[in-house]
């Protein structure tokens, strides 16, 4: 890998050895196993014949993922270039990126790339849509922790290349109490103490449903409120009720077409598991010059 694409991974928040392994990890799942070969390619393309590729956008959207598209293609001897930076907003036709290099490896490169562009980018398309609809309201959208199995850091990442934010990266980093850890504990009061007792420089987030469970929550030390599925009606009850004693997340049931009603409601944050989990993919296609 260039050491400018891993300062450039360094810099937007990612781990390069974690990018490298998710990129290996899908070469080798596309050549069957990393000693594999593009039988296809390696029988119609001259060992030192070579090309250049332009990336085109096939759509509007936002892009996001190009440097992990670099990635792929260093790995396997091609030279990549940039031609707009990530989060940024294209159009149908626009060439995002340029390749050259051993023609094989451009097109061995083509697919594992695209798909990780073309995911990445459509998860900052959809998280762009959610940006614009909160732009002047104060609240900022979040993902969660419906991603991809072995994605998660990098469509995070596509998400805040959007504008959007992330709420935790996993079960390690925030202690989140949900219904289930509350009837296990007993109360919610119960919980929140367990979990400072045992982990007090981590942060607490909890889910409630109800206003009495906000109020709860809060006199219990809580400072991060999830509440989930509550009505925009609801909503305004807990933010007069809890005031500015937490910070206040609403989630479930959010669709763009109610995006500001509950945006209104004075909630810090709306969460939206879809930027993740129902995101099409942004279709962008790889064209060698002729």
């Amino acid at each position: 890998m260039n050491p400018s694409t891993v300062e450039s991974l360094r810099g937007l928040g990612l781990d390069p050895a974690d990018v490298e392994r998710v990129v290996r990890t899908a070469l080798a799942e596309d050549l069957g196993g990393p000693d594999g070969v593009d039988v296809t390619s390696a029988a119609t393309i001259p060992a030192d014949q070579t090309a250049a590729a332009e990336v085109v956008a096939r759509a509007d959207g936002v892009v996001a993922g190009l440097p992990v598209a670099a990635v792929v293609f260093e790995l396997l001897g091609a030279d990549w270039s940039a031609k707009v930076a990530d989060g940024t907003a294209v159009r149908r036709g626009d060439v995002l990126a340029t390749a050259g290099g051993p023609t094989r490896a451009l097109l061995t490169a083509e697919r594992t790339a695209l798909n990780l562009l073309s995911r990445l980018s459509g998860v900052a398309t959809h998280t762009r849509r959610w940006v614009d609809a909160l732009a002047g309201t104060g609240v900022t959208v979040l993902d969660t922790r419906k991603t991809t199995p072995g994605l998660r850091a990098l469509e995070k990442y596509a998400v805040r290349a959007a504008g959007g934010d992330n709420k935790r990266m996993g079960l390690y980093d925030v202690a989140m109490i949900k219904d289930n850890h509350i009837l296990a504990a007993g109360s919610i009061t119960a919980a929140y103490r367990a979990v400072r007792e045992r982990f007090p420089a981590v942060g607490v987030q909890v889910e409630v449903e109800t206003i009495a469970e906000a109020v709860e929550a809060v006199e219990a030390g809580a400072d991060f409120l999830l509440c989930d599925n509550m009505a925009p009606a609801v909503l305004r009850e807990v933010v007069a009720a809890v005031g500015d004693r937490a910070e206040l997340e609403a989630t479930g049931n959010l669709t763009l077409a109610t995006v500001a009603e509950y945006a209104a409601t004075g909630v810090d944050y709306l969460s939206v598991g879809g930027l993740t989990h129902s995101s099409p993919i942004l279709d962008i296609a790889l064209d060698l010059r002729s």
